[in-house]
């Protein structure tokens, strides 16, 4: 690819980070699948984008799905393209976009794993002795409450929380977008000993981070993540815990016992409901384990 073709990535970038304002991490995805994309089309000798065909991109589909990318991996990276053409076509680079009627491998939805109550309840009850153990209990249960994601719990600040409305303010979180949602009382309970504590490892007092390490460095997400991982190993749980299973498991209960699929979906920050229905699936499959376990007609005799 000729440097004066491969600039225009570089322009969508800037595009994409300081007009749509999307973040480091989205970025990075669209980065990685436009060079491979261009990796690709340097082996194919292609050095214009006016040259890119249909075929083109059905061609560098088929070899990444024949390679080994999941449907789910060759949709996003079909995504990307069509995104960055799209571009291309604004500025007047192409005519049209090559790559809008070319379908990708079609991926079976996978259901998000859960945690059902009583294993929430053995995860959360563990002891509050000191200061990490208040600190790690009050962002579980914030996790678990409110449905965060990870990168809108580690940007938290303390002004955030308005413990009086039991609210959490989210700024700026997928897709730029600032929310409130409420926070449940042991989750209030929680941060108010924790907040009861915090000070003492403020080494900045104009450090505003929500949840802080013992030398007054707000916490990342990997340490985060590792903390979660630590108590549930603790607390005996057998299943791999980590942040957005607390997630799928705020979203899968709050549903299942209000059947309130809007509200749902404004708690969780999504854009398009048919993301949210995904937890309907979760609530049917647990209607009917109720149903099997219980409806005198529908036990299965034994073989």
């Amino acid at each position: 690819m000729q440097d004066t073709e491969s600039q225009w990535l570089d322009r969508f970038l800037d595009k994409l980070k300081y007009e749509r304002q999307c973040s480091p991490h989205t970025l990075k995805n669209y980065q990685r699948d436009l060079q491979q994309f261009i990796a690709y089309l340097d082996e194919q000798k292609i050095s214009q984008w006016r040259q890119v065909d249909d075929e083109s991109v059905r061609r560098y589909i088929g070899q990444r799905h024949r390679r080994g990318s999941s449907a789910g991996s060759v949709q996003r990276l079909l995504s990307s393209l069509r995104s960055f053409l799209d571009f291309l076509v604004i500025e007047n680079q192409l005519k049209v976009n090559v790559a809008r009627d070319v379908r990708g491998p079609k991926a079976g939805r996978k259901l998000p794993q859960t945690l059902d109550v009583d294993q929430v309840n053995l995860l959360l009850n563990f002891q509050t002795d000191s200061a990490d153990a208040l600190r790690d209990k009050a962002f579980m249960e914030l996790f678990y409450s409110s449905g965060l994601r990870l990168s809108e719990l580690e940007k938290l600040n303390v002004e955030h929380i308005n413990t009086d409305e039991a609210i959490v303010r989210i700024i700026k979180g997928k897709g730029s977008k600032d929310r409130n949602i409420p926070v449940g009382k042991k989750a209030i309970m929680a941060l108010y000993e924790w907040l009861t504590v915090r000070e003492l490892w403020l080494t900045d007092l104009t450090e505003n981070a929500l949840f802080i390490d013992d030398k007054g460095i707000r916490l990342n997400g990997n340490r985060i993540r590792n903390r979660i991982k630590q108590r549930a190993r603790q607390q005996g749980l057998s299943e791999r815990v980590y942040p957005h299973l607390l997630r799928h498991s705020f979203a899968s209960h709050v549903l299942e016992s209000s059947s309130d699929l809007r509200a749902v979906q404004e708690m969780l920050g999504h854009v398009d409901i048919s993301t949210t229905q995904i937890y309907t699936h979760l609530d049917f499959q647990h209607l009917t384990r109720v149903y099997d376990k219980t409806h005198p007609r529908a036990k299965k005799k034994p073989a």
